[in-house]
């Protein structure tokens, strides 16, 4: 299964849904993988005109944390090692990573490789790891048998960086945006630390800490508990005091949902359960966070403990 859970999904998701209607609509026949594939190849062909794009006017796309290169300073002050893995090319990392962290900013990692491949970085064990050329904008021939600081590496795979560096999984905190293609054979395969970078955390919490969705949420709750205690009353007039609570219940519901968005809800969550692609963030992500700058809130040596989830045959014992 297709796995369409980062930026670059979006207009993928947009363009799928726009054209399915338009057969759907005009009564055309059409096999659903060909669309898929066709449009997966023609948002691929869009992306050097984003980096072109993006290169010209950084600042107009790229949001600037001035609190990152203030982590990364601590984080080298401690003699921590960093490490760079993206699918994309040297000019458009240089674009961004300058405007964010300034001209130096490869003066911060040990390790830099651009069109990584990601996934397959992490699974391949044949494509051999190449130096990159900034003036020429090629790939050298040399046969490379050791990372270098200073120097662009391209393609590769994990297990020439864990080869050459000596690295331990264990060792590592690896963060990425995408559960699959960052997070899952890393963690699973090769037994990193992992960390998501989820943008939308910010709505999220800032909607979390709203008074009235508090006041929904803990109305919610009272009204659910409400009908179940009452629900097999024998007394008048309870059955219709039922219905009301119930399309009152019904309505807090949705309410809860659409705050976070009018058309799917959250992110996270759909009603009482996480969503699915919350799962997959659960299972591939030991952190995650909004930005990486909020780990300056804690300590270098921080420990992040897992919370006690509970399960519906505890909650009676543990909170009634």
């Amino acid at each position: 299964m297709v796995q369409l859970a980062d930026l670059f999904s979006v207009p993928e998701m947009s363009l799928l849904c726009n054209i399915a209607e338009y057969f759907e609509r005009n009564q055309i026949s059409y096999n659903p993988e060909i669309l898929f594939n066709d449009v997966k190849t023609s948002v691929g062909m869009g992306h050097p005109l984003m980096h072109s794009l993006v290169i010209e006017n950084t600042a107009e796309y790229l949001e600037k944390d001035p609190k990152l290169r203030i982590f990364f300073d601590r984080l080298r002050e401690h003699k921590k090692k960093l490490f760079l893995i993206t699918n994309s090319p040297y000019k458009f990392v240089n674009a961004g990573m300058s405007l964010v962290l300034g001209d130096d900013w490869e003066e911060f990692f040990d390790v830099i490789i651009v069109q990584a491949r990601k996934p397959m970085f992490f699974t391949d064990e044949s494509r051999p790891i190449r130096i990159y050329d900034r003036e020429t904008n090629t790939m050298l021939w040399d046969k490379v048998t050791e990372l270098k600081k200073g120097t662009i590496y391209f393609e590769g795979t994990v297990k020439q960086l864990m080869a050459m560096t000596k690295w331990k999984g264990e060792d590592l905190l690896y963060f990425g945006d995408h559960p699959y293609s960052d997070l899952a054979d890393v963690t699973l395969e090769h037994g990193w630390r992992t960390g998501a970078i989820i943008n939308e955390l910010n709505h999220e919490i800032d909607t979390l800490n709203n008074e009235d969705f508090k006041k929904n949420c803990s109305w919610l709750a009272i009204l659910t508990q409400l009908i179940e205690d009452q629900q097999d009353s024998q007394e008048p007039g309870a059955s219709e005091t039922l219905k009301k609570w119930e399309v009152e219940r019904d309505s807090i519901r949705k309410q809860l949902k659409t705050v976070f968005n009018p058309q799917f809800g959250s992110v996270f969550r759909t009603h009482n359960n996480p969503t699915y692609f919350s799962r997959r963030l659960f299972r591939f992500a030991d952190i995650y966070t909004s930005q990486m700058s909020n780990l300056l809130e804690h300590s270098i040596t921080h420990t992040y403990y897992p919370r006690r989830g509970v399960m519906p045959h505890e909650y009676a014992s543990l909170f009634v």
